[in-house]
């Protein structure tokens, strides 16, 4: 009886054992793992430092080089400005103006300046000192919220499937935001307003837009009639409650008296929803007065710096915004390490290639 009672006891004894064993093994391979990753950045980081120190008189030569360059290349060549508008796009316009700008590019790459001041109305030699036109949208969180909100308004979203908004985000094309920016880089230092008026009025005379901007401005005014006339109806219709009230109290009949309290509860009566109504009229007749003050114009200009333009020598790399020495001499440096670390990689290999023998 107490042999067999100390069986159980035993078995567990080497289950407990087993179990410890195999805790004990797994942490003893988790510290070799990080031990050995470790090590091997720590050698990989020693490995760095002793290929600079051998190399240190290129990469310092580099540096220099790609500083010098950067200087004069600044220094020497012709002073950059820039000019640029925000605008606000009241129509789906965004598309036709990304072509435009890629239309005017590709001029400019040609070198076709003749064909570049015909269609903004410049002469060649100004048209020449343009370096290259640029759009880009103007965005923010809560601007992306705002078009993500817009656009599941106008989607049946039980029949279709659930959009998240970040993967929204990373599909919605740029021409899609309503507020853009528009740049001139050139050598010029010079008021560019009449170009952007110009590349604006490319878009504003659009037969398309000018018809679509007709039709939503004679809606929008039928609109407003209606609701211009059902608040004169309305306040028709209160002054005839009021009568009726005024003739309700001239004869001493107060139970039907407007909004009455019953315990410390307002009840809602016949006045209380016409008044709320009035309000819901209202607040639809200034939005509809204001869709029809942002239907006049097709695209208009929210800000500008465009009278006498920026200078611009910056560079920007891993976003940062460096002078364009320092970028020179940062890309010159980061080019002949990467050269290093590839001709050290192929004497590696070669090192300890296999030795093959003729037979």
């Amino acid at each position: 009886m107490s042999t067999n009672s100390k069986t159980p006891n035993q078995n567990e004894e080497v289950d407990l054992s087993t179990l410890f064993k195999v805790i004990g093994a797994a942490f003893d391979r988790l510290i070799n793992f990080f031990t050995s990753l470790f090590k091997n950045v720590f050698l990989t980081f020693v490995w760095i430092i002793f290929l600079t120190k051998k190399h240190i008189i290129v990469l310092f030569s580099a540096l220099v080089l790609g500083y010098l360059l950067g200087f004069f290349i600044a220094k020497f060549s012709d002073p950059k400005f820039d000019s640029s508008v925000a605008i606000a796009q009241n129509y789906p316009s965004g598309q036709n103006l990304y072509n435009l700008v890629k239309y005017y590019n590709n001029l400019v790459k040609q070198r076709d300046f003749e064909a570049l001041g015909q269609a903004l109305e410049l002469d060649a030699e100004t048209a020449s000192k343009i370096s290259y036109f640029d759009i880009t949208p103007l965005i923010s969180d809560n601007n992306n919220r705002i078009v993500f909100n817009d656009f599941l308004l106008e989607i049946d979203t039980l029949a279709s499937p659930k959009i998240e908004y970040n993967e929204f985000v990373e599909n919605i094309k740029d021409y899609s935001y309503k507020y853009q920016k528009i740049s001139i880089h050139s050598t010029l230092n010079n008021s560019f307003k009449p170009v952007f008026s110009k590349i604006l009025n490319s878009i504003i005379s659009n037969p398309y837009f000018v018809s679509e901007q007709k039709k939503d401005i004679i809606d929008l005014t039928k609109i407003k009639e209606a609701l211009e006339s059902s608040l004169v109806e309305s306040d028709s219709l209160k002054n005839t409650y009021k009568r009726v009230l005024e003739q309700e109290l001239s004869s001493n009949n107060s139970s039907e008296i407007g909004i009455t309290l019953e315990g410390s509860t307002p009840k809602k009566t016949r006045e209380y929803e016409l008044y709320l109504k009035d309000l819901e009229l209202e607040r639809e007749l200034v939005e509809t007065n204001r869709a029809i003050l942002d239907k006049q114009y097709i695209v208009e200009i929210i800000s500008s710096k465009q009278d006498s333009g920026v200078t611009s020598d910056l560079k920007e790399i891993l976003g940062f915004e460096l002078p364009l020495s320092l970028f020179l001499a940062l890309i010159l440096f980061l080019l002949t390490s990467a050269t290093l670390l590839a001709l050290e990689f192929l004497r590696f290999i070669e090192r300890y290639r296999p030795q093959t023998t003729n037979p």
